[in-house]
């Protein structure tokens, strides 16, 4: 079995959580599971590598899970994107509808400029909702983006055809 094959298995699905006909995919295990959680981190730095990218943008809080080691592999910064009123800072602020509800996510006002190119970066593409939050975010910087790069993709809820950029995954359900 591949190294792929295996962190598709070791993804655990958790059938109408948080609500009724959700299934969660729940990373948990694949944190735990030392080789592999570096095994994803190196294939997605392969996915990154030669793009010109300064920035890594992570969406809380699954995002920062892959986005700062990835970043740090990369020898570039990370810029957290956070729930409403979790920055302490002058910060821009996006709201957005996802499968399960509506949310708000803010980034501090000097955490990109214009000459930063940027991945965005969360766990899991789903609707699309977050992301195209977290790209309205990244847009009112000036910032560029590179991608937006996930670990899972939701390939049935078509999530990716609304994001108006290139995306990445590396495993698709």
């Amino acid at each position: 079995m591949s190294n792929k094959e295996e962190v598709l298995n070791i993804i655990r699905a958790i059938p109408d959580y948080p609500k009724k006909g959700i299934i969660f995919r729940d990373i948990t295990p694949l944190l735990g599971h030392p080789e592999l959680f570096k095994y994803v981190i190196d294939e997605l730095a392969a996915l990154c590598k030669d793009q010109g990218i300064t920035k890594i943008v992570g969406i809380e809080s699954r995002g920062f899970i892959f986005g700062a080691p990835l970043a740090y592999a990369l020898g570039i910064g990370f810029v957290p994107i956070r729930k409403k009123g979790k920055l302490p800072y002058k910060k821009i602020a996006a709201s957005f509808t996802l499968e399960y509800g509506t949310d708000t996510i803010e980034m501090h006002e000097d955490a990109l400029t214009k000459d930063d190119k940027v991945i965005l970066i969360d766990d899991l593409l789903a609707t699309g909702g977050t992301t195209r939050a977290g790209l309205e975010l990244i847009n009112k910087l000036g910032a560029k983006t590179a991608f937006c790069l996930y670990v899972i993709e939701l390939c049935a809820l078509e999530g990716g055809k609304t994001l108006g950029v290139p995306y990445k995954s590396l495993i698709k359900y």
